[in-house]
């Protein structure tokens, strides 16, 4: 099989991988505290990393870099692993796992905002456009559902998470570092973080075997090998317009997984938001991936 043709398998594997974070989050949320779902996968992520590390010859890399340098991947981790995570599952916690997930990828339009605040891109009508549309879907999800300050804070949480993904994409773009050496660092901050903060917030239990095998499956597989196929696929892809706009499936396949494994309902607020979060991001992208085409 060819690189191109390799290109899309490969991306609906992420796909299809991160698709299932929410529902398998919302059920392992249920029993074990949020810092120690992340601490666990966290742990198993840098494991994965650290191994992908010596097996593509990465390692040879480490000597290249100064502290300063380890420090910047380190604060990239906090800000894009550790707070995006820790609010992330917080909101799962308390909104459905369909919801958050929309919520969540709100991250594009973040990405968007920053690069013309901190990298000077220009705000043109249709990113504007863009803002609105998504954030609108944002307003319609907030009132969905029962209303209350709890359910809110989960809105906020969620678009604060959105926001540190965006920002850290922003921040990451402007380095020249080694993503396998970046990931392995990032992963190895999420987990220090965590399992400091964890014991000193909540108190953490033992864990069974299904409980296990969840903190494996978001550890090893949604955490590490969903974002190895991911790059994978954009290296193989000739247009990578194409591969990022299956990105947007997650959510409309999250949605439809929380509701046959959770049992959720599909709000009409819920949809509407769906439509006007993903309505944005296309929008914003729409010039740059007729740009790619030609």
């Amino acid at each position: 099989m060819s690189g191109q043709k390799k290109s899309v398998p490969l991306a609906l594997v992420s796909v299809g991988i991160w698709a299932t974070l929410s529902t398998s989050a919302k059920l392992l949320l249920k029993d074990l505290p949020d810092l120690q779902v992340l601490g666990v996968s966290g742990a198993l992520a840098f494991a994965f990393m650290l191994i992908m590390l010596f097996a593509t010859g990465a390692y040879k890399k480490l000597k290249n870099y100064k502290p300063r340098q380890y420090l910047q991947m380190a604060g990239l981790g906090f800000l894009g692993l550790f707070l995006y995570s820790a609010l992330y599952y917080y909101a799962i916690g308390v909104l459905t796992a369909g919801e958050a997930c929309i919520l969540n990828y709100l991250w594009p339009i973040m990405l968007v905002l920053f690069s013309c605040l901190l990298l000077k891109e220009k705000m043109t009508v249709r990113k504007a456009a863009a803002l609105i549309l998504s954030f609108a879907g944002v307003a319609a999800l907030s009132f969905g559902g029962a209303a209350g300050g709890g359910r809110w804070a989960g809105v906020a949480a969620c678009v604060a998470a959105a926001a540190c993904y965006g920002l850290y994409c922003v921040l990451n773009k402007k380095t020249d570092f080694d993503q396998t050496v970046l990931m392995t660092v990032v992963w190895f901050t999420v987990t220090v973080c965590a399992c400091i903060l964890g014991p000193l917030t909540e108190t953490w239990v033992k864990t069974d075997l299904r409980q296990s095998l969840g903190l494996v499956w978001i550890g090893v597989f949604v955490n590490a090998v969903a974002y190895l196929t991911w790059g994978m696929s954009l290296k193989y892809a000739k247009s990578t317009a194409l591969i990022a706009n299956l990105a947007y499936l997650v959510p409309v396949l999250s949605l439809a997984l929380s509701a046959l494994v959770l049992k959720e309902p599909v709000t009409w607020q819920a949809a509407l938001a769906l439509v006007l979060i993903v309505g944005g991001i296309l929008l914003q992208s729409m010039k740059t991936g007729e740009k790619n085409r030609e």
